[in-house]
């Protein structure tokens, strides 16, 4: 038993009669059970209870043990004197406040509902593999699980947008300088995502800025900036970009030792850092307002366009330096602007939109529901159990179930947990 599930039991009142009587005897009805409180100070405020035909209006407190208020301290802290009640799952001792005076304390352990019971102990099983409800998982109700991915995905967005505001506050509420740096994350997938991101913090975004008007100088600095013309190979192109970054980096008085290095290692040639460093540089050269094409994507249709760039003619036959492949023009493929979709371009629009005060909701809703789920494990591992993830929004929410949810084992505030903890099944 956690205490976290008195919490639950108490919040929706899932007990078997509605007057109770304390250890002492005096009847209790319960008005309203207060407001869950989730910082300091007693568990409940502002509880309404009628008790031996008395309304009173407080706190409630609520422990396994009634002893643990002391074990916890709380005789020593005035903010728990407006303790109307003391609610535990088991009376073991009396408790009193600073004037000496008895606070009434209900024992439940006798009281709570034994399908909430039930469906608790359920939850707590230790022998799962995956989740702790993927047995019940299959037979929720359909429109319980997809009322609660949509919620789910919001507030997903929402930590997100939380991280965007304090990245975006570090930069001067310089967004442009953010889409930069959000983009290089993306760009370099989950192998180099960190390599990216620093690279693009080693260049200041005024620098790219002069330099997006011409495609290969923008090549140049991606490249060089990663390490990646620290090299021998002397070939008419990459000899020409070695020339370009010398330049640039005296004239911005660029640095690219203190970066973290690129990897190539078990990544498909079209991933490599090389392929995806010119392809970010060919976006960027292809449009100088690319902050606001972005805020203003509304169909993924819209971002296949806009993402429609490609690489200088030297990579058609290249995806490293100075090793010659088949002839393959590097352009972006859809199921990768799909990505940047997902993990840039919606969680800016949401961002931004909110900075703005206006309201887009179902606006990101659409087109998160109209890309396709991604293919990771943790997807696969719910479509075992009940094929679910139709479209990015739904993949994006089971991320965060699992993550937030699952993992730390929140059943109790998880709507699936809810459902468990009231149905017969």
């Amino acid at each position: 038993m956690k205490e976290d599930f008195l919490h639950y039991v108490w919040k929706y009142q899932k007990f078997a009669a509605s007057v109770f009587y304390t250890v002492s005897g005096e009847s209790i009805r319960v008005v309203h059970p207060g407001q869950h409180n989730g910082n300091s100070g007693p568990d409940f405020l502002n509880a309404q209870l009628i008790i031996d035909n008395q309304r009173w209006a407080g706190n409630v407190e609520i422990h396994l043990k009634s002893s643990d208020w002391y074990v916890h301290h709380h005789q020593d802290d005035c903010a728990y004197d407006s303790v109307l009640l003391h609610v535990v799952w088991e009376y073991n001792v009396a408790v009193f406040r600073a004037n000496d005076a008895v606070i009434p304390a209900l024992e439940i352990k006798n009281l709570v509902l034994p399908l909430a019971l039930k469906g608790y102990d359920k939850l707590q099983r230790e022998d799962v593999q995956f989740i702790p409800c993927e047995r019940d998982f299959p037979r929720v109700d359909q429109f319980i699980l997809d009322h609660w991915l949509e919620g789910l995905y919001l507030e997903r967005l929402q930590q997100k947008t939380a991280q965007i505001i304090e990245e975006v506050s570090s930069l001067n509420n310089h967004w442009e300088a953010l889409l930069f740096q959000q983009l290089c994350k993306t760009f370099g997938l989950k192998v180099n995502g960190v390599a990216f991101l620093s690279i693009a913090q080693s260049i200041p975004f005024s620098v790219v800025v002069k330099c997006r008007h011409n495609l290969q100088t923008l090549e140049a600095l991606f490249l060089g900036q990663a390490g990646l013309l620290d090299t021998t190979i002397n070939d008419d192109y990459i000899q020409g970009l070695k020339e370009t970054y010398a330049f640039l980096k005296k004239k911005f008085n660029l640095c690219n030792k203190n970066g973290i290095a690129v990897n190539f290692f078990r990544l498909r040639p079209s991933n490599f850092p090389t392929v995806r460093l010119v392809q970010l540089a060919a976006l960027y050269a292809s449009n100088n307002h690319l902050f606001s094409a972005f805020i203003s994507i509304k169909s993924k249709e819209e971002a296949y366009r806009l993402f429609a760039v490609q690489a200088s003619t030297y990579w058609d036959t290249h995806f490293n330096i100075g090793v010659v492949s088949s002839k393959k023009e590097k352009v972006l493929t859809k199921k990768f602007i799909d990505l940047v979709l997902i993990n840039t371009v919606i969680p800016l629009q949401f961002c931004y939109a909110q900075q703005q005060g206006t309201e887009i909701s179902e606006e990101i809703l659409a087109l998160a529901t109209a890309i396709a789920p991604e293919k990771n494990m943790i997807v696969k591992q719910f479509d075992v159990l009940r094929p679910k993830a139709k479209n990015a929004m739904q993949s994006q929410a089971l991320l965060q179930l699992k993550q937030t949810y699952c993992k730390p084992k929140r059943c109790l505030d998880c709507a699936i947990g809810n459902v468990i903890l009231t149905t017969e099944q």
